[in-house]
């Protein structure tokens, strides 16, 4: 009996591979690089899964392939890249999953944002189809307002997203996008302002379960980029009650009925607003830290609702353990990777801090604004979520990413900064 895993997040893959032991399923990762996941696969014994190397944008390659598994079951697709593939995929083999639309919908941010406007679950309407008109700027002033974020329909990782305060801002971040390769087309919805959180939640049959909060710290205004991310964090039991009403609420007016969900939002002086809606479990490290601080492989889950069978963690009562927290680390300048100083000090540290590498040696970096630009992640635990951000910064501090000036460019020095 075999699932198929087409790609994956940056981790996770160990938690699978157990998983599918319990669960007597064999996985089968279709990748176009298996290098992308040589830290799990390195620790992982020999023919503990099956990887398959190829185009796993070639949907008809995809399904050569997933034809070759023997008593294929179902479809694991976890990432924003590959959702709709493995949408179509899993209607084309009639395994179980989400209906493609409502993917498709939660793919679509400004109709999202829309959505939830109209269902009285957000403040603000989305406007889209102005890039490139005469009258661009009006547009979004009339329609959307002061401040206001500009982004990719179908963006992830922060990529592409402009926040403007003002009419200059807004003029120079026009500029910007006209000359950009977005993956959907730009559009402008207002700018929520708070801290900002991702809810982890599991959803069946309609019923959502919300696992717990993760922080999500951000770099100064005017960048997005993603620094520091803990779990769980704790609130009020009135507010935490509230909000998995809410978060309920948000996944049913989208037509969001089962599997894990990484919603970010933010927490504004009059509530809740929804930045994105993630349908998976949430990448980096997110996954891994809701196994240690829940107390269990919540991948059993993923690989029980790929099944289309009803996810024991839904009603199970977890046994808990530490908080986790963890720091992304990039360079101070765009280069090429050459290495990672102040590793050998993290076993000195409180809190089990550790690196995990995101990217290979040699690898060129060249956007730091955004979530493309970190090399590795320092992970630390504690008793709470805020000790936990203690121990994973404190141990973050002493560890540089290195960087050399890439060919071409201005040499000097080589770069180096605190993650």
């Amino acid at each position: 009996m075999s699932i198929v895993c087409l790609e994956l997040l940056t981790f996770g893959l160990g938690r699978l591979v157990s998983a599918a032991g319990l669960l007597d399923e064999r996985l089968v990762l279709v990748t176009r690089d298996p290098s992308y996941y040589a830290y799990e696969l390195d620790r992982l014994p020999p023919g503990a899964l099956d990887v398959v190397e190829a185009d796993t944008f070639d949907v008809d390659r995809v399904a050569e392939v997933m034809r070759a598994v023997p008593d294929l079951r179902g479809l694991v697709s976890s990432t924003d890249t590959w959702m709709l593939v493995g949408a179509e995929l899993a209607t084309r083999f009639r395994l179980p999953g989400l209906d493609p639309s409502v993917l498709r919908l939660t793919r679509d941010k400004p109709s999202v944002r829309n959505r939830l406007q109209e269902a009285g679950l957000s403040r603000g309407r989305a406007l889209e189809g102005f890039l490139g008109a005469p009258d661009a700027a009006q547009l979004v002033l009339k329609e959307v307002g002061l401040p206001a974020v500009l982004k990719d329909t179908a963006g992830t990782g922060s990529q592409n997203v402009w926040l403007v305060r003002d009419e200059v801002e807004l003029t120079t971040a026009l500029d910007e996008a006209s000359g950009r390769s977005l993956m959907g087309q730009l559009f402008a919805e207002p700018f929520f302002t708070g801290p900002v959180y991702s809810a982890e939640t599991l959803t069946w049959d309609g019923h959502t379960r919300l696992l717990g909060v993760s922080s999500r710290l951000m770099s100064a205004e005017p960048y997005f980029r993603e620094e520091i991310t803990a779990f769980p964090v704790r609130f009020p039991s009135w507010r935490q009650e509230e909000l998995e009403r809410w978060i309920g609420r948000v996944l049913q007016t989208v037509g969001y009925t089962d599997r894990f969900s990484h919603t970010e939002f933010a927490l504004t002086s009059d509530g809740p607003e929804v930045i994105e809606i993630n349908p998976r479990i949430g990448g980096a490290l997110v996954g891994e830290g809701m196994c240690t601080a829940l107390g269990t492989n919540v991948y059993e889950a993923v690989l029980e609702t790929a099944l289309g069978r009803r996810p024991g963690l839904i009603d199970a009562e977890l046994p808990g353990g530490p908080a986790v927290a963890f720091v992304l680390g990039y360079p101070a300048a765009p280069g090429i990777l050459t290495g990672v100083a102040g590793l050998d000090r993290l076993p000195t540290l409180p809190g089990r801090p550790a690196w995990y590498p995101t990217k290979r040696m040699g690898t060129r970096i060249e956007h730091l604004d955004d979530s493309r630009g970190y090399a590795g992640i320092v992970y630390a635990e504690g008793e709470t979520a805020e000790l936990a951000t203690h121990h994973a910064v404190a141990a973050a501090n002493g560890v540089r990413v290195v960087t050399e000036a890439a060919p071409g460019a201005v040499r000097g020095a080589p770069e180096v900064s605190g993650a």
